[in-house]
């Protein structure tokens, strides 16, 4: 796409953004008591702002323009918030974290795959050489300390010289059979020729009844090709198959890559010159307009000075620096200002970012002329208007000084005025204040590593095993499909289990969005802890991982088993996790992973845990909760295959959001069955029934498929592909040793979750318990 399509995208979307933000306004101010409508409004909003940042986002990564880019980048942290703000006020008015918009994706004629909520390039783009440095360190450190786990993927087992010999001397025995086998095979066919041509000796055949046979078995051979090649066709027309070469990789998608690596190198260097414009543009202001600046001042202070004495008869007192000097004089409040304060009033704290960020776009870049600027490099006489504004003030402050020294200069002269004494009760309440910020400070947690470095605690957390290599696996490896039927399902007070992509989208929206944004993290609905809760096998470890991948976080494992034994004492778990979130504060983003997390929450211990302590951060993690900041972009996660271990009230007060991750349901499987058969070297053709490889597997994960693909897709199967396409019997065999999630698993992880507060809010909605508190809860938001 040019980069005049791409301006074209970017001018319909802020219209599309201004005209919802005209809107919402009126809709939120609007009494309502209808749930219903409530809900609809409220998802309405949160389906355009979703397609609306789908847009933005994709503009933000194309253009190659920095001061377009510094402007599409504040819409965009404000969009991202503005759709957590408005997911925060859905979870509390229908009292559930899945919600199911398909009346309004119908309405709004968009495809479920367009509510998808993508994950900003920019996240890792912007430190690609920070996350680098630190995997290089990471590195660096396990293989010195002996514990790389770089090889451990594929170990290579050591077998005994004899078993060796025996090996070998077993596959040379297997060759020289098959190269026997092949030799008298062709003396058996030199044999049997000799022979039938001593039965028919000279006997002349029918040539015509010869030609005849031929032609009927070749008929027959050209019939099958061409109605196996038209239902090929029919199929693909259909899109029932994919087309020819559909996976391969095309020369169009190979010269795409290579325009978005020119297009990075391109944004990086515009971005470079225009930081150096910047100071560049500064200074040659400072150096041709910098002394008619000065002197306009002090031009304007003196007549201000006049106007005073001629109106009131004395000379007025300067405005103090911490009032804004000569800059309060001059600034009158216009009637759009006022207009803005009154707006504080809305709920939502991203509204006026984003109104701001719309009235830019309007001012500067609506109508704006650009056929100069072909390489979209930066507006110099932007940066101009902008430098001029910083160079007076920065002025004001040096022409304020020289001011009011003419000012008490002109009152000694004039009105022979002495120079009145400061006031000492403001030196007394300026040392009250500082006394304060000393026992504010004084009040904080003692450093318990004041006399360490980063780097020193760091490496000693690596060498201990608390912070650990993430995976590299993307959010888009978590295959799944969307439930189609939620809204239809709840209409009929049926409560559908979530598909894996709404839990894909929580994970987007909890973990990856305010983590990757600052700007995101400190104003949005803040989620400091997030509880994956779902059968063995369903992918909870992959989505930690995940957002650690997508965000370029350090993981830390705070799983029992991991601190088992490690700082030991009270004094030594207290230093442990002190270590732990100083540095996951001075390196975030940061994940604190806990694998199994229910044993810190046990009921009761089992006796063969207990020399292990599982339950030792229990009383600490709430305190580490509250002391967690909305600048600390650091984010607990804990994973568990069975909550019902646990004491549910300590569990709950510790997990803020709990995300119920379900067995794949029928068109999950589907999906998955296709990709990871296709991901391992699968090739699909139709002797394989997909489908009914799907059907058979209800109630099996993704794990147990992975494994399965892994174990069926060997070297020498993929190889025999051509001559013998796979099968579901393949799969469906090897599968049959495996234990599935039953479905009475599936009914304890729903009933267990019923118990949870939200849970339980849920339920009594639906019941009717406290509908009416749910509508007037909506109706005050």
């Amino acid at each position: 796409m040019s980069n005049a399509m791409y301006n074209k995208m970017w001018h319909q979307t802020q219209e599309a953004l201004g005209a919802l933000l005209d809107k919402e306004p009126q809709k939120m101010i609007e009494p309502q008591r209808n749930q219903v409508f409530i809900f609809q409004t409220l998802a309405t909003f949160y389906v355009k702002y979703v397609q609306i940042f789908r847009n933005l986002e994709n503009v933000y990564d194309q253009f190659v323009h920095p001061q377009k880019r510094i402007l599409i980048r504040k819409v965009l942290d404000g969009v991202m918030g503005r759709i957590l703000e408005l997911k925060n006020e859905m979870v509390e008015l229908e009292l559930t974290e899945f919600h199911y918009f398909d009346d309004i994706l119908q309405d709004l004629k968009l495809a479920p795959q367009q509510l998808d909520i993508p994950i900003p390039k920019y996240f890792l783009k912007e430190k690609l050489e920070v996350i680098k440095g630190r995997e290089k360190i990471l590195a660096q450190i396990l293989a010195d300390s002996g514990i790389d786990t770089s090889d451990m993927k594929y170990p290579v087992k050591s077998i005994p010289f004899d078993e060796a010999v025996k090996l070998i001397q077993i596959a040379e025995r297997a060759r020289q059979g098959r190269l026997r086998a092949l030799f008298m095979k062709q003396i058996y066919l030199q044999e049997y020729r000799a022979k039938q041509s001593k039965m028919l000796g000279k006997k002349v055949t029918d040539t015509w009844a010869a030609a005849l046979r031929i032609q009927k078995v070749w008929r027959r051979f050209h019939q099958r090709k061409e109605t196996e090649k038209l239902r090929e066709e029919e199929m693909i027309f259909l899109g029932m198959n994919p087309p020819p070469l559909f996976n391969e990789v095309s020369a169009t998608v190979i010269q795409a890559e290579k325009v978005d690596r020119l297009r990075n190198e391109v944004q990086i260097k515009h971005e470079e010159d225009y930081r150096e414009a910047l100071v560049t543009i500064k200074n040659d202001l400072k150096l041709i307009e910098g002394v008619d600046i000065k002197e306009n001042l002090q031009d304007q202070i003196r007549h201000w000075f006049i106007e005073c004495r001629n109106l009131t008869g004395t000379f007025p007192d300067y405005p103090d620096v911490e009032e804004g000097g000569s800059a309060i004089i001059f600034s009158d409040k216009t009637i759009q200002q006022e207009e803005d304060e009154k707006w504080k009033m809305s709920p939502s704290l991203f509204l006026p970012a984003m109104k701001e960020g719309c009235n830019a776009y309007k001012e500067i870049w609506m109508k704006k002329d650009e056929s100069w600027n072909f390489s979209q490099d930066y507006d110099p006489e932007l940066i101009k208007e902008e430098k001029r504004k910083e160079l007076q003030s920065e002025i004001r402050i040096q022409v304020d000084e020289l001011m009011r020294q003419e000012l008490k200069n002109l009152k000694l002269a004039v009105d022979r005025e002495r120079e009145r004494p400061v006031k000492a009760g403001k030196k007394k309440d300026k040392k009250g204040k500082k006394g304060k910020k000393k026992e504010k400070k004084a009040k904080k947690d003692k450093d318990l590593t004041a006399d360490r470095t980063i780097e020193s605690l760091y490496k000693e957390l690596v060498e201990e095993g608390l912070l650990i290599q993430a995976l590299k696996v993307n959010l888009s490896d978590y295959i799944g499909e969307y439930s189609y039927l939620g809204t239809t399902l709840r209409q009929v007070s049926i409560e559908p289990m979530p598909s894996l992509l709404d839990v894909r989208q929580l994970i987007t929206l909890y973990g990856i969005w305010p983590l990757g944004s600052a700007a995101v993290h400190e104003k949005a609905p803040l989620v400091k802890s997030l509880l994956l809760a779902g059968p063995s096998g369903v992918g909870k470890k992959m989505l930690v991982h995940a957002i650690c991948t997508e965000t370029g976080a350090n993981l830390f494992n705070l799983s029992s088993s991991n601190i088992a034994g490690k700082y030991p004492g009270k004094n030594g778990l207290q230093m442990m996790l002190h270590a732990v979130f100083k540095v996951a504060r001075q390196l975030q983003p940061s994940v604190v992973w806990i694998e199994d997390t229910e044993k810190t929450f046990y009921k009761k211990v089992p006796n063969a845990e207990k020399m292990n302590e599982p339950k030792r951060l229990k009383k600490h993690l709430p305190q580490i909760l509250k002391l967690l900041k909305p600048d600390d972009r650091i984010l607990i996660v804990g994973t568990t295959r069975r909550p019902f271990d646990a004491e549910l009230q300590s569990f709950c007060k510790v997990y803020q959001k709990i995300i119920l991750v379900p067995r794949p349901d029928y068109a999950s499987r589907y999906v998955l069955w296709k990709q990871i058969i296709e991901r391992n070297g699968g090739v699909l053709t139709s002797a394989l029934n997909v489908s009914c490889l799907a059907k058979v597997t209800d109630g099996f994960t993704q794990g147990h498929i992975v494994e399965v693909v892994k174990g069926v897709l060997t070297d020498q199967r993929i190889r025999r592909q051509i001559h013998k396409p796979l099968t579901a019997v393949e799969f469906i065999t090897a599968i049959t040793s495996m234990n599935p999630v039953y479905k009475e698993e599936e009914e304890s992880f729903k009933n267990w979750y019923a118990k949870t507060p939200l849970g339980k809010k849920r339920a009594l909605a639906i019941t009717g318990g406290s509908t009416e508190k749910a509508k007037d809860k909506g109706k005050r938001k």
